[in-house]
């Protein structure tokens, strides 16, 4: 199932207008960040929590605070803090990476993030909105992180971060997009369709060779 892993609740569209509006692209579910639960026509909304902490101590209080059922994401920022991230219990994926310094995403957090089964998630809108330095330098990160995943296997996962439906992607503009930093159709459409995998009780944790 299709998954819009970052829409924005309390923007200029009703959630209940986005859940539709992604339906309409071709899109089983969203993830509404700051939104509740429900179902929308044929569309599923799952409530999306993003936690900002200064430390991992930090980060697993706001874990434990997460209603049942929310898809819950961690923003990256130092090295050590990303490489502890990836290994926390409850987290379905590390967001924010285009905001990181170069390496900040590194191969150990890579590694912990694919034995731990925790997914990366790659925001479109910096792509869509931005122009210049700041757009190469997602596009750079990206590409970094595709390249890690590539060797590591850990998952991937895609946001509009639309607050309004007129920021929604449809899968095609998807691919468009994710061409810019490398990663091909088969892999967005696995990357699209991954949330429901994150999110099922008992999720696999493996050892990377």
């Amino acid at each position: 199932m299709r998954t819009d892993v970052r829409t924005l609740a309390g923007g200029d569209t009703s959630v209940e207008r986005m859940a539709l509006e992604a339906g309409a692209l071709g899109y089983g579910a969203i993830v509404s960040v700051g939104g509740t639960a429900g179902t929308v026509g044929r569309v599923r909304v799952i409530p999306g929590v993003t936690v900002r902490a200064a430390s991992p101590n930090r980060a697993m209080a706001e874990i434990r605070r997460a209603p049942e059922g929310a898809f819950v994401t961690v923003r990256l920022g130092d090295p050590g803090f990303n490489r502890a991230a990836a290994g926390l219990p409850g987290v379905h994926a590390l967001c924010g990476v285009h905001r990181c310094r170069k390496n900040a995403f590194d191969h150990v957090a890579a590694r912990t993030a694919a034995e731990r089964g925790t997914a990366v998630e790659l925001l479109l809108e910096p792509l869509v909105r931005e122009r210049g330095g700041r757009r190469q330098v997602a596009i750079s990160r990206y590409a970094d992180v595709v390249e890690l995943h590539a060797r590591y296997g850990f998952p991937l996962v895609l946001g509009s971060g639309a607050s309004s439906c007129l920021d929604l992607r449809a899968p095609r503009a998807v691919r468009a997009l994710c061409q810019l930093f490398g990663l091909d159709a088969e892999s967005v459409e696995r990357a699209l369709g991954a949330v429901e995998g994150l999110l099922a009780p008992g999720g696999p944790v493996r050892e990377v060779e």
